[in-house]
């Protein structure tokens, strides 16, 4: 497949929800042993992007905004099997380019590894980063707190 069979959706009803579980649960660094219905509260309440070729999706990502000032880019992935085709750069140009996320003064992510992508969308680090603070439990998931 190439690039121009990609299409994006941020219709909730179209997404495999439990393709994007399986993948965040088993597959993901950042949400190892995430329950089903922790990943259906978070696609609940955010603006969802699945990436399909044809009816299979292929690629997912999410944005948590007030879509006035503030959006949080989390839960990117193609699946392994379809990476380094550039489907990645075609769903951060539908979340970049989304009329909801337009006019958003501070947009926020965080990435282990594809600082070099994120870049290609006018993403850098930190400006202030003696600014922010976090609360982050890595272990939540394991520990049965969030069902």
């Amino acid at each position: 497949m190439t690039p121009d069979s990609v299409r994006i959706s941020t219709n909730k009803g179209e997404l495999d929800i439990p393709l994007i579980h399986r993948f965040l649960a088993e597959q993901s660094t950042w949400a190892r042993g995430i329950p089903l219905r922790t990943v259906e509260r978070a696609i609940d309440n955010s603006l969802c992007f699945g990436g399909f070729q044809g009816l299979e999706q292929i690629a997912f990502a999410r944005v948590i905004s007030d879509y006035a000032t503030f959006a949080n880019l989390v839960d990117v992935f193609v699946l392994p099997h379809e990476r380094g085709q550039g489907y990645a750069k075609i769903l951060m140009s539908a979340v970049i380019n989304h009329p909801s996320l337009q006019g958003i003064r501070r947009f926020t992510l965080a990435t282990t590894d594809a600082h070099g992508l994120y870049a290609q969308f006018g993403f850098r680090a930190l400006l202030k980063p003696a600014t922010f603070m976090e609360r982050y439990d890595p272990e939540v998931y394991r520990a049965g707190q969030d069902t």
